[in-house]
């Protein structure tokens, strides 16, 4: 589809969504509209998901932590690697926390992660997955290990007091949409209709050092250039996704 989305009100499924729509500033529509790029926010099978209206055969955008426990996930190895290594338990703050998928692969391997998500329906949607994860069997331990603070990672940042700051800041900037996986184009299109692209990213850069106790991680499509231009001391890269590592001071063996 070739036409931009169109800004997203939220169906009606249950009484729940009056309060939820109001709480987002979203429309509430009781009908879905003739737009056929029209976003809709809705609970679908018990999850709250984003995306088109049923009629375009296409599955909304949901955060679902239970799911994402059986399935692979591409960069992992990489990703605990730059945070410091199998054996690290960091205490990590993401800081474009998004649908949350790395946030979870981080708390699976033992991290504390505070997620921090300023985009009020990207947040809803993460809200709604820490949710179930919390009451499922299979995901409860890894997901008390994982918060969300519903604003900008900036303003969380340099709210905290010394001794609170971070072992690790993990930042994934929004960047074009690339690659042949039809589900990473839904979603980054979905994105950068909601969000844009990332343009804050050098100054995030700039206090994601000033307060992670350790390092600094950012997170780069394998090609693409430094954040901010500012070269890491150094990278860990696969096919698909390349870690930029700051390091600040080591870890304590």
């Amino acid at each position: 589809m070739s036409k931009s989305l169109t800004a997203p009100v939220f169906f009606k499924t249950s009484a729940a969504c009056d309060d939820l729509a109001a709480r987002l500033g979203l429309a509430l529509v009781k009908n879905w509209l003739p737009d056929p790029e029209q976003l809709y926010v809705f609970f679908d099978q018990g999850r709250l998901g984003i995306g088109l209206a049923p009629s375009q055969r296409e599955n909304p955008v949901a955060v679902d932590f239970v799911h994402a426990l059986h399935h692979r996930h591409p960069g992992k190895e990489l990703l605990i690697k730059a945070l410091g290594g199998s054996r690290n338990r960091p205490a990590v703050v993401d800081a474009t926390a998004g649908l949350g998928r790395d946030s979870f692969v981080m708390a699976s391997n033992g991290c504390t992660v505070t997620m921090c998500e300023r985009m009020p329906v990207v947040a809803a949607l993460l809200e709604d997955g820490l949710m179930r994860a919390n009451i499922s069997i299979d995901t409860m331990d890894i997901a008390a290990r994982m918060n969300l603070f519903k604003l900008g990672a900036a303003d969380y940042l340099a709210g905290l007091g010394e001794g609170d700051c971070p072992d690790v800041v993990y930042l994934d900037p929004m960047f074009p949409v690339s690659g042949k996986s039809a589900l990473v184009k839904k979603e980054m299109r979905l994105f950068h209709s909601l969000v844009g692209l990332d343009e804050d990213g050098a100054a995030l850069l700039d206090i994601a050092l000033q307060r992670a106790r350790h390092r600094v991680v950012v997170k780069r499509p394998p090609k693409a250039p430094y954040l901010a231009e500012r070269k890491p001391q150094l990278s860990v890269a696969g096919k698909a996704v390349r870690f930029d590592i700051y390091p600040l001071r080591a870890f304590p063996k």
